[in-house]
């Protein structure tokens, strides 16, 4: 049962791990495209749609980068009550994953719920670019589904073992005494 433990711990870090250098490229590809932006009115053309494409990079970005942020403590937490609730820190922890886990879950059957209704309308954004809309509403689709997968993890972890996969934050690592 361990070594099957050990497998899905490696398994769901790798993808956490995948997540968030998916999320760095759009970040990169933000930049190409800024980049281009820049170029093409330098020397006097247009890039029609590039904002559009940069603004849906930045939201992939975003939602890639959640998981793997989560699981190395980047995200915003309750870190000063939690480390004043003492030995009751425990609870508080698995209260504040449990309520987060179960509004990813809302937020991603939600997520899912749109992107399907934009590909079934065949529904394409205003802009210049006339994408459709369900292929970058996918990639907050699967964000939202990692996040999810991410915060049940940590949850579950918490009660089997007492621990989560958060690493420690320059506040929860500098305890007052």
């Amino acid at each position: 049962m361990a070594a099957i433990g050990a497998r899905l711990r490696k398994i769901l870090d790798a993808v956490y791990l995948g997540s968030g250098m998916l999320g760095a490229m759009f970040m990169l590809a933000i930049l190409s495209i800024i980049v281009l932006q820049m170029a093409a009115r330098w020397f006097g053309f247009q890039a029609p749609g590039s904002t559009n494409y940069a603004g849906y990079c930045m939201a992939a970005s975003s939602f890639f980068a959640l998981p793997y942020a989560l699981n190395h403590g980047a995200h915003i937490r309750v870190g000063l009550l939690l480390n004043n609730l003492g030995r009751w820190r425990h609870w508080g922890e698995g209260w504040c994953l449990l309520v987060g886990a179960a509004l990813a879950t809302y937020f991603a059957r939600y997520a899912i719920k749109g992107t399907y209704w934009s590909y079934k309308l065949n529904d394409i954004s205003q802009g210049q670019d006339a994408t459709q809309l369900w292929i970058p509403q996918l990639a907050m689709a699967i964000g939202t589904v990692l996040v999810s997968v991410a915060l049940w993890d940590n949850l579950v972890r918490l009660i089997f073992t007492g621990k989560t996969n958060f690493r420690e934050e320059a506040l929860d690592a500098a305890k007052v005494e």
